[in-house]
């Protein structure tokens, strides 16, 4: 939630607060101007409903400057740095595809258009079986074309660098 939404909301408490004192006040007044048989101004019941009174003023005042320093205050800004990485492209090597079979180039070469692909997702575009797709991927993992990394319950198969 915002500060100012904070702000406002406390200042609408201070209001009900305030609106209560001033109830109570009234009804406390009335109950002592009825028991106390003493003079109104010298009855001591009367000072101590002031003091009681005013000490709850004050402190919803303080709930006020609160909920105004919230409203009139400005938002933190986020700083957002950004920094520029700079990678060194090392230039792709030449795959020697020449020795491979058709399977295997179909899929390599959809690991390359994908560069991350999962092993599921592979069994579906080449319609291949689980066993074959695991099969192939064991041959080209094995010549250095791919590495597979586990990825909960299945594989994602990327070209190793």
């Amino acid at each position: 939630m915002e500060n100012k939404n904070v702000g406002y909301i406390l200042l609408g408490i201070s209001i009900l607060i305030i609106i209560i004192i001033f109830l109570f006040d009234s009804a406390l007044k009335e109950i002592v101007s009825s028991s106390c048989s003493m003079e109104k101004e010298i009855c001591p019941m009367n000072k101590s409903i002031n003091k009681q009174t005013y000490l709850s003023l004050g402190i919803v005042g303080l709930l006020i400057l609160v909920g105004l320093t919230l409203i009139f205050s400005k938002p933190q800004e986020k700083i957002i740095i950004k920094t520029k990485t700079i990678e060194k492209k090392s230039p792709q090597k030449e795959i020697n595809i020449q020795d491979l079979k058709s399977e295997e180039k179909e899929i390599l070469r959809l690991v390359q258009n994908n560069k991350a692909i999962f092993q599921a997702e592979l069994i579906e575009k080449t319609n291949f079986g689980k066993a074959k797709v695991t099969r192939i991927l064991d041959r080209l993992e094995g010549k250095g074309f791919v590495e597979r990394k586990r990825r909960g319950m299945t594989n994602v198969v990327v070209l190793k660098e």
